[in-house]
């Protein structure tokens, strides 16, 4: 009877499986065809931002109402992040990516045909529901496809898509939009999303583990009440963040009710999912020390990210008259010097600890943001453009070793959840970074008004001096005395303006420089991944 126990013995490795397990295609096949789809996505959203007053023009609509095309979209990719990993496990995540893939790409198509504002923006809330399910599904399929030592390299290649997309669709947009019409913008993303959907088809797999957690979540009852108390707090909070400058945030009553809303529904939903078996949003991640410092850092990233792309071309079209077009072209080339960084990044990581890389990034980040409150009205092209660069150099040191060490100490099972809460986290900083940006310009640019009108006054000697210049070049051209004079006064009021609006964008550099200075010691929070455990440490705590 004791002979068979050796033999027995011998399959006790068996639970360690999963943490071998690797996928039939080239990890690296996999990675491009995902990061296909992320590139689309992305792209699609900056294009959009660029065709807006087009889109407007052409459906005859109110510049404000044609915003609605961005704010649906926005809305509706805010709701399915969060859940995306919990329907990636209950549905498939293969079988769920896919779905996005398809829903997006139908979508673009029924936004290229649309005639009228109403279509277009249902249209925008499908395809919104499909981008918001992409980046944490392509997350997810990274990190099970790659081992430890390789998900650097991998994060890079996906870091490339997310940083390079919004850099050159402002140039892709305005090239397209003058050159043929807005509804080509939508039109491209459907070669692109059918190659993806044949790719994705043949190469993407669905590891044992997520198979096993499919199975298991078919018995567990679906928490309708969780799926309903996120997408009403996402929407509403969205919809603030999106809406708030417009509408002169709480002095709205619309504002309020929806703030109220958002606070009242998330907090809420916090207190169910915690107590809640299987909660659409697995909070509790939130615990380990790595992930919780890590959503906190993708917040900060999606402001510091968002904000500065957003801030960079306003302040170039604004106030340096440039198109959006040459805006774009101002951006572009900080998207190739990211796509380096991204590489060096990538292969530094098994080198270096990565939460000195995270610090160095901040800092190097901090000093590049900074460097733009050099920015003034005679800003030459080159010399923008070069600034950009700089900004960019440390960003890459920053998304690798934040993606890698979200994982450490996590289930492989959790993947799905850390993935999406960690996109979450960064597209809200977005957002909620956009509109804080935002309402400072408005507000900061009337405190400089107030300051700089104190020095217009007659009595002023360098006053004097340009109105007496202004008025003696408005009358070289031909102009009468009195009407040169009353010019001259408009035009020092223009100068004056862009002035204090130059101030203002100066004084969100430097607030924006502070606020990632104050976050290069938090990386050293972090746990580093144990070195012992070379095929994947986080797989075997899933089993």
């Amino acid at each position: 009877m004791t002979a068979p126990s050796p033999a027995l013995a011998r399959p006790k490795p068996a639970p360690a499986a999963p943490a071998a397990w690797k996928p039939h295609h080239n990890p690296w096949a996999i990675a491009l065809t995902v990061t296909l789809a992320t590139f689309m996505e992305v792209l699609d959203t900056s294009i959009a931002n660029v065709a807006l007053p087009h889109i407007a023009g052409t459906l005859g609509a109110s510049s404000e109402e044609a915003t609605w095309v961005l704010t649906s979209y926005l809305v509706s990719s805010a709701i399915v992040l969060p859940i995306s990993g919990w329907l990636s496990n209950r549905f498939g995540r293969k079988r769920f990516y896919m779905t996005c893939v398809a829903l997006f790409t139908i979508c673009s198509f029924l936004c290229g045909i649309a005639n009228t504002l109403p279509l277009l923006i249902v249209a925008r809330i499908l395809q919104g529901a499909g981008g918001g399910g992409l980046a944490p599904s392509e997350q997810a399929i990274l990190a099970d496809t790659f081992p430890v030592e390789k998900r650097g390299q991998a994060f890079a290649v996906y870091g490339m898509a997310v940083v390079v997309a919004p850099a050159i669709g402002p140039t892709l947009g305005g090239w397209i939009t003058d050159n043929f019409n807005w509804h080509w913008i939508f039109f491209i993303n459907i070669p692109i999303g059918l190659i993806s959907l044949y790719l994705s088809n043949r190469m993407v797999e669905d590891p044992p583990h997520l198979k096993e957690r499919m199975e298991q979540a078919k018995h567990l009852k679906i928490d309708f009440l969780g799926l309903g108390l996120v997408a009403l707090g996402v929407g509403c909070l969205e919809f603030t963040l999106d809406k708030g400058q417009e509408k002169d945030w709480f002095g709205s009553p619309m504002i309020v009710t929806f703030a109220i809303l958002a606070a009242a529904t998330l907090i809420f939903f916090a207190f169910w999912e915690w107590h809640h078996p299987d909660p659409i949003v697995d909070l509790k991640l939130l615990k380990n020390r790595n992930f919780g410092t890590a959503v906190f850092l993708q917040l900060v990233l999606g402001m510091v990210l968002f904000g500065s792309t957003v801030l960079i071309p306003q302040y170039l079209q604004g106030l340096l008259g440039y198109t959006a077009e040459r805006a774009g072209m101002v951006l572009s080339p900080a998207g190739f010097v990211m796509m380096i960084m991204m590489f060096v990044a990538g292969r530094s990581l098994g080198k270096f600890d990565p939460r000195l890389m995270v610090c160095l990034g901040y800092l190097v980040t901090a000093i590049g943001i900074y460097n733009l409150t050099r920015l003034d009205l005679n800003a030459a092209f080159g010399t923008v453009t070069l600034w950009r660069m700089l900004q960019m150099i440390g960003l890459a040191f920053i998304f690798i070793p934040i993606s890698t060490l979200n994982y450490v100490g996590v289930p492989a099972n959790k993947t799905n959840q850390i993935s999406s809460l960690s996109n979450f986290a960064r597209n809200l900083g977005g957002s909620a970074g956009t509109a804080l940006l935002t309402t400072y310009l408005a507000r900061n640019s009337q405190v400089q008004q107030v300051a700089l009108s104190a020095n217009v006054v007659r009595g002023s000697v360098p006053y004097n001096l340009y109105m007496d210049r202004m008025k003696e070049m408005l009358m070289s051209q031909g102009m009468s005395a009195a009407n040169a004079s009353q010019m001259a006064i408009g035009e020092a009021y223009q100068q004056m303006l862009r002035q204090a609006s130059m101030l203002s964008y100066k004084n969100a550099f430097a607030i924006l420089a502070c606020t990632i200075f104050l976050l290069t010691p938090l990386p050293f929070i972090m746990r580093l991944p144990t070195k012992t455990a070379k095929p994947d440490p986080e797989a075997m705590g899933g089993h």
